[in-house]
């Protein structure tokens, strides 16, 4: 049983794959001239030892001629050698043979064998290599990498230290010349712009001798107007507005957009679903922070997101991050009479009208028509039905009506703070822009003042860093009007000033914020929030100097008062004013009384030519 066995013969078959002999690697030749160099190098820097040394001086002296070979002495072969038979001979004899060669042959077997492990070498590195994992081989190019680097900042480390060591010396009025003619270079200029800050920073040790602080800032002024091309007057306006260091900061980010935000509105949708719709969509959002809670911002989209269908059905709208600000200082309550007063394109309208959640009464204002068709455009899609769009300039609103409980002026500026927006500004904007928009914004400030009811609150923003446009209106506002400012309720952003070089604000001004794109991140804003106290306007504020100089004319004009007193006493029209000064005097309300500081002796002079002349006529 079993299988059939076949006894054929089988032809033998050739050697195996494993028995085949390997050809020697073939080198390129640049690799074998390589290898022979080192070769060449090791054999001359090898150290020999004595015996080899010995060796080699025998060599030298055999092919000089100096030293003949020696020659070893031939054997005398007896007969009975010559008997033995030639098989008896054994491979002893062979190898005793082989061991009377010449000298010569020694040498060179004893000689020291040249080192050929380059090649070896070579390859068991590459095996290495072919071993070596996927994270060892990115870790060993991690650390070239690191080594290089640490070798790159000591280099410039060197490199600063020496700069540092060595004082900045300003160009001279030639060199400032061909410049102007010249198209600038930007790596001279952000050097230069380096090197005059640290100068500043500190003067009395880094400046030079002959040259004074406003030369320094003059060519900090220029160069930075070259890099960052802006006009002279803007530049200025910053450098008084920002320390150094922080105004090169807010530069470089007027350079970068903001990122694109988005604010949901509450009365279609929340925040969870319109974020969970828009994910399923492609779009990569985040909310916007911890202090807002219809905020989302959009880092990028696969879809166009001002074209999406949940942007279509009024689910949210494109809205930048500062302009959530206003809003929430402003704060709506449902019921309220409410009023905006520039309300184009209707961002801050709708915010106001999903805070209210569609009830009380909602004004929204904006002097220029067409732009109005913008607020209704987006109110309609928004779904927003509390709110009257109308067009009146501002400033004329307080004869229209008045009465709101709350009012929100987010008044025309110059776009100092969203540059990013619109870099034209850079170059448009001079001095008469300025003082025109900070006197529309006084103008309006104080209109939408008498727009409130008593009680009420008046939230002033502007998209401006500027201080002729934020503190300085504010602070007119206080002059002129009987309200106080209070808390926004925000809580980032920066203090308004207080003082600004020689001006010196209303104390109270620390309670505004001021916001800037490169602390955080979002365009600059500014925000106040008024209270009105009453409409009568504030009572004037004596210093003391004067008060001191009123008592002294009222002491010193008790002559001169007789003559009115008996007037009034008559009836005349002099005691009715008197006794309307006085009694302004005592209340403290209505009108301003005119108050008398002449001096007494000018009133006795003018008293004595009213005698003369009623002497002449009669």
């Amino acid at each position: 049983m079993g299988r059939k066995s076949n006894f054929a013969e089988k032809a033998p078959s050739g050697p195996g794959r494993k028995a085949r002999k390997q050809k020697p690697p073939e080198l390129p030749a640049i690799v074998l001239k390589e290898e022979k160099k080192l070769a060449e190098k090791n054999a001359k820097t090898k150290v020999l030892g004595r015996r080899s040394q010995q060796r080699a001086a025998k060599r030298s002296a055999l092919k000089a001629g100096t030293k003949k070979k020696a020659v070893a002495p031939k054997k005398v072969k007896n007969e009975e050698d010559d008997l033995m038979d030639s098989d008896d001979m054994s491979d002893q004899e062979n190898k005793k043979k082989n061991l009377f060669d010449d000298d010569d042959e020694e040498d060179e077997d004893d000689a020291p064998i040249a080192d050929k492990f380059e090649g070896s070498e070579g390859e068991s590195s590459e095996d290495e290599e072919e071993e070596e994992m996927p994270i060892e081989a990115k870790s060993r190019k991690l650390m070239q990498k690191q080594e290089e680097d640490e070798e790159m900042a000591e280099a410039e480390l060197q490199m600063n230290v020496q700069t540092r060591l060595e004082k900045y010396t300003l160009p001279t009025d030639d060199e400032v010349e061909k410049e102007k003619v010249l198209p600038p270079e930007l790596t001279i200029l952000k050097q230069r712009i380096n090197e005059v800050i640290s100068v500043l920073n500190d003067f009395t040790k880094k400046r030079e001798e002959s040259r004074s602080r406003p030369e320094y800032i003059a060519q900090l002024r220029r160069d930075l107007c070259s890099y960052y091309s802006y006009n002279e007057f803007l530049m200025g306006a910053f450098m008084e507005t920002f320390p150094l260091q922080e105004l090169i900061e807010f530069l470089e980010s007027n350079e970068t957009p903001r990122p694109l935000t988005i604010r949901t509105n509450t009365l279609k949708t929340r925040r969870r679903d319109l974020a969970q719709c828009l994910i399923n969509r492609g779009v990569n959002l985040d909310p916007v922070g911890k202090w807002s809670k219809v905020g989302l911002v959009v880092y990028n989209s696969q879809v166009p997101v001002g074209a999406t269908p949940e942007y279509l059905a009024g689910h949210y709208i494109l809205q930048g991050a500062s302009s959530f600000l206003p809003v929430m200082a402003l704060a709506p309550q449902e019921g309220e009479k409410i009023l905006d007063m520039s309300a184009a394109p209707g961002g801050k309208t709708s915010h106001i009208a999903a805070l209210m959640k569609n009830t009380g009464m909602l004004f929204a204002n904006d002097a220029n028509p067409d732009r109005a068709k913008a607020i209704v455009g987006n109110l309609h899609r928004l779904g927003v039905t509390n709110c009257a769009v109308m067009s009146y300039d501002g400033r004329a609103l307080p004869k229209v009506g008045g009465g709101y409980n709350r009012v929100l002026l987010d008044a025309p500026c110059s776009g100092s703070g969203v540059i990013s927006k619109d870099p034209s500004a850079k170059i448009s904007k001079d001095d008469k822009d300025i003082n025109r928009c900070s006197h529309l914004q006084k103008e309006l400030i104080l209109a939408a003042i008498d727009c409130a009811d008593v009680g009420g609150h008046i939230v002033y923003s502007t998209c401006s860093v500027l201080v002729q446009e934020n503190e300085w209106v504010v602070d007119y506002a206080l002059g002129k009007r009987h309200v106080a400012l209070v808390s926004t309720g925000l809580d980032f952003g920066r203090e308004g000033f207080t003082r600004f070089q020689k001006l010196k604000f209303h104390p109270s001004l620390k309670m505004t914020k001021r916001f800037y794109p490169h602390t955080h991140n979002m365009d600059g804003f500014f925000v106040a929030k008024l209270k009105k106290i009453s409409n009568a306007p504030p009572k004037p504020v004596e210093e003391p100097e004067k008060e001191e100089e009123k008592v002294e004319a009222e002491n010193g004009d008790a002559d001169s008062d007789d003559e009115p007193e008996a007037k009034a006493k008559k009836g005349g029209k002099a005691g009715k004013k008197n006794k309307k000064q006085q009694n302004g005097k005592m209340n403290g309300v209505g009108k301003q009384s005119k108050v008398n500081k002449k001096k007494p002796q000018l009133q006795k002079k003018k008293q004595l030519e009213k005698k003369l002349k009623k002497a002449s006529q009669s």
